[in-house]
């Protein structure tokens, strides 16, 4: 609902507005705001990618000079064996890493190998690059973000554990916090989309999935960066996830309404079981591309309107970007925390489908 009545009229608005502005120019610098528009949409787009290190800020001095606060992480390659060493080699992807006799440089976020100490990225004509690229096993940010809040999760559980036992069964200090939204899983997600009979297998599973994608979208929405499910490897393994589950919760009537439908005409049945088999794929993709979009599009958006900020440069132009994505930003929270609610809905109206008891008479 939200991406059909709000998002995508305000979407288009602000990125005609964005488009028009970046067209003009500064005349108080007496500089073409064409390159400040490359220059936004280049942070933009690094805000979005992923990362070989940890950059909690980056700056520039009055000299030019860049400055990254933050610390790197570990490079893990396979390329004609193990090859281990630090990300600050690639010195935030201004030089070429050297390790094992062999030369890395990185491009648009990935790790490509190169001739030498001075060896350049090849692309061809669709600006694609045609470097051996060695299999990439590294410690990015994103990796470090999930195990962060794998920590985070198990702190809370583990905690809210704890306070049953020793209260006789009733919440203590965070318990009294997780315990509704707990309940809320349970009550108005699980059991009326599985039923009362077969919900509780599944429960950990949803309470998992629902805590992990409302926790990493609040990181998101911080100025670190940290974009878990923007990134589509991601979303595609919690859609993965869920798809494994539904195909071996799946019982006898599960596959029979695939393959051979009770009550439809033979020839029709031989038409629709390869629609509804292709079905079974396409749940688990719509799932991978709604959680992608939504928040990748918000991202973008908000990013952009704090551009314009810089884009007008007067009081009244970025006094309005500033407000609009304040608005904005608050937006986001509720985003966060419904993209959770919507992924946990849908994997349990699969698991429900899937589980479910067809009398026929």
């Amino acid at each position: 609902m939200r991406k059909k009545i709000a998002f995508k009229p305000i979407t288009l608005l602000l990125l005609l507005i964005t488009f028009v502005s970046f067209g003009k120019e500064d005349k108080q610098h007496g500089e073409p705001e064409g390159d400040l528009r490359g220059e936004i949409k280049e942070y933009i787009q690094h805000h979005l990618l992923d990362s070989y290190d940890f950059g909690l800020y980056s700056y520039t001095t009055e000299a030019g000079e860049h400055k990254y606060v933050g610390f790197p992480l570990p490079v893990i390659l396979w390329d004609n064996g193990l090859k281990v060493f630090s990300s600050s080699k690639f010195h935030h992807g201004e030089t070429v890493a050297e390790a094992g006799g062999s030369y890395y440089k990185q491009h648009h976020g990935k790790i490509y190998k190169v001739d030498g100490p001075n060896g350049a990225i090849i692309e061809d004509d669709h600006h694609h690059a045609t470097n051996e690229k060695p299999l990439d096993f590294s410690i990015t940010k994103n990796v470090v973000l999930i195990a962060m809040v794998f920590a985070i999760m198990f702190f809370m559980f583990s905690r809210m554990a704890k306070s049953y036992k020793k209260n006789n069964g009733m919440p203590k200090g965070m318990g009294r916090f997780l315990e509704p939204i707990v309940l809320y899983v349970r009550d108005e997600i699980a059991i009326p989309n599985i039923g009362e009979k077969k919900y509780k297998k599944y429960m950990s599973y949803l309470l998992t999935v629902f805590f992990f994608v409302w926790i990493v979208n609040l990181f998101g929405l911080t100025p670190i960066g940290m974009n878990v499910t923007n990134n589509i490897a991601v979303t595609l393994c919690l859609a993965l996830i869920t798809y494994l589950i539904t195909t071996f919760s799946g019982n006898k009537n599960y596959w029979k309404h695939i393959f051979w439908m009770p009550g439809v005409p033979v020839p029709m049945k031989i038409i629709l079981a390869p629609i509804e088999l292709l079905g079974t794929f396409i749940k688990p993709f719509a799932l991978m591309i709604r959680l992608y979009a939504n928040i990748t599009a918000g991202h973008v958006v908000l990013m952009s309107i704090i551009g314009m900020m810089f884009i007008f440069n007067n009081w009244l132009g970025s006094s309005l970007s500033f407000l609009l994505a304040f608005v904005l930003g608050i937006l986001e929270l509720l985003v966060a925390a419904l993209q959770a609610y919507i992924f946990t809905v849908l994997s349990a109206l699969y698991f429900g489908m899937a589980v479910e008891d067809h009398d026929h008479h």
